[in-house]
């Protein structure tokens, strides 16, 4: 199995690094490579879009193809995820924040965002969620965007006050928060769980 994580901008090491953390604890032989070309997106089998700013990736994703081949990917039934800026560009409905800086989304999940709802790097701050298919879980909010509102397809897997932070529709999992900055690799096995048909 192979995992790609979009490798534009963000924590893409530590995405990584917890990827093949969790291949070792599911003793699965698999690989997790960076990319920021066309080509590597479509030969994987799940693919990851990390946190960073959701403006300057999408340019970026649209402008490689890379776009192209995450929707595929998606498509084709296959495990795709995004954090925090991933979880922005997973989206159909952006906020005035999207539309004022023309930030083109991917429309694979039918979800209502808010860009940073809650405050400025400053702001940034770690609890305990409870997400729906792993349990208690310490996540990493930062400049984190929040989920408004959801589409009749999506299942929501966690919320932090009046916000839905994580979602699920189908195989396309989004994530407000960054699981990738902590020990925890529980998500990371989730979505190679995915992949492997055991959710």
């Amino acid at each position: 199995m192979q995992v790609a994580v979009v490798g534009v901008q963000g924590d893409v090491e530590e995405h990584i690094i917890s990827v093949r953390k969790a291949f070792e604890k599911l003793n699965i032989n698999g690989k997790a490579v960076a990319t920021r070309k066309r080509g590597v997106v479509s030969e994987s089998d799940a693919v990851i879009l990390p946190g960073g700013e959701s403006t300057t990736i999408s340019k970026l994703i649209f402008r490689e193809g890379i776009s192209d081949e995450i929707i595929q990917l998606a498509e084709d039934g296959k495990p795709v995820m995004g954090t925090c800026a991933g979880l922005i560009l997973l989206s159909k409905h952006g906020d005035e924040q999207v539309r004022r800086t023309k930030t083109k989304l991917l429309n694979l999940m039918d979800i209502w965002i808010k860009r940073n709802a809650f405050g400025r790097q400053r702001e940034s701050f770690q609890v305990e969620l409870n997400v729906r298919g792993i349990g208690k879980f310490p996540a990493v909010f930062i400049r984190a965007p929040a989920i408004t509102k959801v589409g009749r397809d999506v299942e929501v897997i966690a919320e932090y006050g009046e916000f839905i932070v994580g979602v699920k529709q189908k195989n396309v999992v989004g994530l407000a928060f960054h699981p990738e900055l902590t020990e925890d690799t529980r998500i990371h096995e989730y979505l190679i769980k995915m992949y492997e048909g055991e959710i």
